[in-house]
């Protein structure tokens, strides 16, 4: 079994239901586990900012799926749960990401692990620091705390939700 760690976020309907049953989706899988989920965060949109924000948090899981499996599986989440692709950055149901696959560094197609941005999104360093503060990215070789710490704060306000 891998370790990997999945970004969720969602700003249509609404979004902590939607992660919530995306987090039940995974766990209920045979060859996938949810061990932990961070805090849910409200966020404000990156990249198109004339949407509204969004709720992510993070998933830590254990899985018996590769990782082209794995996004597989994810994405067939994200169509179950009704996510259109109708524009790059623009408003989802569900947005389901691999952060983290194992020590795994990989760059197939559209497959990119480490996700190629973790280290510059406050919204997905803020939760991940609640459940791995001390994972080192295997690129950039420092702590997600680290990564946290030289992250810009500009344009990207992450407040923790109260459930």
């Amino acid at each position: 079994m891998a370790r990997a760690y999945i970004g969720l976020g969602s700003n249509l309907g609404d979004g902590i239901l939607n992660c919530k049953k995306a987090l039940d989706l995974m766990g209920h899988s045979p060859h996938t586990e949810v061990i932990e989920a961070s805090s849910f965060y409200r966020t404000e949109p990156v990249g198109k900012k004339d949407q509204g924000w969004f709720i992510n948090c993070v998933a830590h899981i254990t899985t018996g799926l590769e990782p082209n499996g794995l996004l597989s599986f994810l994405l067939s989440i994200e169509k179950e749960m009704g996510r259109e692709r109708k524009e790059k950055w623009g408003p989802r149901t569900i947005d389901l990401d691999i952060l983290f696959y194992g020590d795994t560094v990989m760059k197939e197609g559209s497959l990119i692990i480490p996700h190629p941005l973790v280290q510059e999104r406050r919204f997905v360093l803020i939760p991940l620091v609640e459940l791995a503060p001390d994972l080192v990215h295997p690129v950039l070789k420092k702590s997600i705390i680290q990564l946290l710490a030289i992250c810009p704060e500009a344009g990207q306000e992450v407040k923790r939700v109260e459930i």
